[in-house]
């Protein structure tokens, strides 16, 4: 394959240094020509003088003049401020952007990269939970191919490729349950951040891990199924499989179904969309199908985890909803993180933003910020009374 030029947005983060270690043993097929970081100043300037980058952006701009100085002597421009961020996307250099941003925080930059032509690898769920209708449109024009790093949708990805739309006829989407599958919610109530952080199968950063113990990773992973595979989220499954062995599957409508499968490790998928459409060899363990000898699947329990339910709730009412659930939602996970609110009052403060906040039935890319700050000192408020 001929080699990729290629800008990470969140260098410093699980998807961003897991992505170099893919770049890392297979440097012969791609270079990197830019990477971001919010406040890893030290990583950032390790990672630039191993990898040589036209450029780095450190959009905390009180750690600006550290990595200048350790620059220096590198012919690396540096950068700082998130205004950059959409900046450096268009350095024409620059073939595919991996966007490991966590937050909305990656839409701007995400939407500046398709402006320029530039296709993506998406590992920002957010960027399309917020504006998923925006952004695929935008890439349909500019003729953008976005190719997920969700290890779900990657799965989703590649049994489509070769089948027709029309075919379709539900996705099913394997969540792993998290650390409290099974749980009561009393026993939910009394659940620690030490406890949420333990996932039992993906090794990835804090606030996914969170999501994924509340299950709203998963909804989030609705939202975003819907927009990547242009399909109703009526037609959008969740089971839960815990070996987190089969990745998602889709089913036909003759009643096939086509699964992905695999080791549970991120640089796969990683990989997957950094070279696509070429597979590229790994040195990661092979599937042992006779360590597996059981692999079960049940029904997501709604009730218990309900912010399952509430991204439902949120696509079905479409417009701005899915971005007050994604605002409130990095809030309240940030509050937990902190020791600020419970494991349950999370998605009490959820619900209460999705009922009180202003709904545009057709929000522009101003509007989704202006929404993501209001819902942001809603929930903030909301915090108090819930916590």
């Amino acid at each position: 394959m001929k080699k990729k030029n290629i800008a990470i947005l969140g260098s410093t983060g699980s998807i961003g240094t897991q992505a170099l270690e893919v770049v890392r043993e297979h440097s012969d097929k791609f270079k990197i020509t830019v990477l971001t970081a919010q406040n890893n100043a030290d990583l950032l300037i390790l990672q630039a003088i191993e990898f040589l980058p036209i450029a780095v952006v450190i959009t905390n701009e009180q750690h600006y003049q550290k990595v200048k100085t350790q620059l220096a002597n590198y012919e690396i421009q540096v950068f700082s401020g998130t205004d950059c961020l959409a900046e450096v996307m268009q350095f024409p250099e620059t073939d595919i952007v991996l966007t490991a941003m966590v937050g909305i925080s990656g839409l701007i930059p995400t939407l500046a990269a398709i402006d320029a032509g530039k296709d993506i690898a998406l590992a920002n769920k957010e960027t399309l939970v917020v504006a998923g209708e925006l952004v695929t449109c935008r890439a349909k024009a500019k003729g953008v191919k976005i190719v997920p790093v969700d290890s779900e949708h990657s799965a989703i990805y590649q049994c489509l490729i070769g089948e027709e739309q029309g075919f379709i006829e539900k996705i099913i989407l394997t969540a792993s349950g998290g650390p409290f599958r099974g749980k009561t919610r009393n026993e939910l109530s009394k659940i620690t951040k030490v406890e949420a952080l333990k996932h039992p199968n993906w090794v990835m950063g804090a606030k996914i891990t969170i999501d994924s113990a509340t299950l709203m990773n998963k909804g989030l992973e609705v939202i975003e199924a819907k927009w990547l595979f242009d399909i109703s989220a009526k037609n959008i499954e969740v089971v839960v499989h815990p070996q987190s062995i089969v990745h998602s599957m889709v089913q036909f409508i003759d009643g096939s179904v086509k699964a992905q499968m695999g080791i549970p490790d991120m640089k796969l998928p990683i990989q997957y969309a950094l070279a696509f459409p070429n597979r590229i060899s790994s040195k990661a363990p092979r599937l042992d199908f006779t360590k597996y000898p059981n692999l079960t699947f049940d029904t997501a329990d709604v009730q218990t985890f309900r912010n399952l339910a509430l991204c439902y709730e949120a696509i079905e009412r479409g417009g701005s909803m899915p971005c007050v659930l994604n605002a409130a939602n990095e809030i309240v996970v940030a509050a937990f993180l902190q020791d600020q609110t419970g494991f349950l009052e999370m998605t009490d403060v959820i619900e209460h933003c999705m009922n009180r906040t202003n709904f545009v039935q057709n929000p522009n890319s101003k509007d989704f910020l202006e929404i993501d700050l209001e819902t942001r000192i809603l929930a903030s408020e909301a915090l108090k009374q819930f916590s």
